[in-house]
């Protein structure tokens, strides 16, 4: 019994004389990083054009009674066929567009489907819920992502994570409570299991589309995901504006100031699609998730001067704890398991490889098995030559001796 107490006691003060040398070895330097400020910085700037989105349709909806969800994101599809999917065209080789769409069409379809579907749900949940829970729901998109991640990704999360996860929905809940001190409680409750039941699609929507947006970005081509998303999106909801928002379209009384939203939303969100791949693939789509919790607090912000709402500190709180948490988040780095991807991995393309860099072919490996057969002949007579001088100085010596 006093040799396991002595043990227990011994490994009792190991760890935290372990502990204690990790508490001295911190350096804040290591930890605050140009690469985690330029992620935040980046991060920040997509929550600021998803800021913009949200005003410039708010403005739509209260001054010109304009509601017409599907024909804004068909502008933004646009904007991305014309400028990513010109670019694939002039491209040759397999990065052509008709070699990607002969390889994987019905992938970037279902792709396209699901961010379109994403985008309307999201809007469509507003007519039957409140804004609380829009708020609330709408952070399911974490665990989602995070899920599919270590799934689809191979992502392996440290317990550190898991806690930043946690710190940002606790900065989520301060946002939302200061929206109920506030009496900022907005939406409609016709049919709240209806409109909560939209926001999980979307959430699980969006995850899918983000997790799929971060393997083609890290393994294949930025410019070949939003391509392909604004062919296919541009297809898609030109379709479902047609069935769904025809008649409200048809009432839309035209002006400058209507076409001036419908032009900042737009480019708003042809800049959120067009960044949002580069942060991704500095950092990870949960990563890129947690910094854009903060896109609320600056539609609250934006609020307080242009609709006159009313300003609590907890907002400034809920900031302060969102961004805690992202850089919580982003400390320690996300392990990858190759044991599962190594296969998939090594027929994975960059870019600039395999786009730009000139294919090897048969007469090139010809050639280069030439030459190391030709190398290998001459360091075989170089050694033959080599035996024969040794042997030939050791007769010598014996005749000699």
């Amino acid at each position: 019994m006093d040799t396991k107490q002595s043990e227990e006691a011994s490994r009792d003060d190991n760890q935290k004389s372990g502990l204690l040398m990790r508490v001295r070895k911190f350096n804040l330097k290591e930890v605050l990083t140009w690469q985690l400020a330029r992620t935040l910085a980046m991060g920040q700037g997509l929550a600021g054009l998803i800021c913009g989105t949200a005003i410039t349709s708010q403005y739509l909806a209260t001054s010109f009674g304009v509601n017409t969800p599907m024909m804004q994101s068909l502008f933004n599809y646009t904007l991305l066929c014309v400028t990513y999917t010109t670019m694939l065209l002039c491209r040759t080789g397999d990065g052509n567009i008709l070699q990607i769409l002969k390889r994987r069409w019905w992938k970037y379809l279902l792709l396209g489907l699901v961010d379109v579907e994403a985008n309307y749900t999201v809007v469509k949940a507003y007519q039957y819920t409140t804004l609380t829970s829009v708020q609330l729901l709408d952070c399911f998109v974490i665990p989602v992502l995070m899920l599919l991640s270590w799934w689809v990704l191979k992502t392996r999360y440290r317990p550190l994570h898991f806690v930043a996860v946690c710190i940002c929905l606790l900065g989520v809940g301060a946002m939302v409570g200061a929206d109920l001190l506030a009496g900022r409680d907005q939406g409609s409750t016709s049919n709240v299991l209806l409109g909560d039941g939209l926001v999980l699609i979307s959430a699980t929507l969006y995850a899918v589309s983000n997790v799929c947006q971060e393997y083609t970005v890290k393994n294949l081509s930025r410019v070949e995901f939003l391509g392909m998303v604004g062919l296919f999106g541009t297809i898609i909801s030109t379709i479902q504006m047609v069935v769904l928002e025809r008649n409200e379209v048809a009432k839309i009384q035209w002006s400058w100031q209507v076409g001036l939203l419908f032009a900042a939303y737009a480019l708003c969100m042809y800049a959120l699609y067009s960044c949002m791949p580069i942060v991704v693939k500095l950092s990870s789509a949960t990563s890129v998730n947690l910094s854009l919790l903060t896109a609320d607090l600056f539609s609250l912000f934006c609020g307080v001067f242009l609709f006159q709402y009313s300003f609590s500190g907890l907002y400034l709180v809920s900031l302060v704890v969102i961004l805690i948490g992202f850089i919580t988040f982003n400390v320690v780095p996300t392990p990858v398991d190759h044991t599962d991807s190594s296969s998939s991995s090594s027929s994975s393309i960059c870019e600039e490889d395999h786009y730009n860099h000139p294919v090897a072919t048969q007469d090139d490996i010809t050639k280069q098995e030439v030459a190391v057969r030709i190398t290998t002949e001459d360091g075989e007579q170089e050694e033959e030559e080599r035996r024969k001088s040794s042997l030939s100085d050791a007769v010598g010596r014996s005749t000699k001796m």
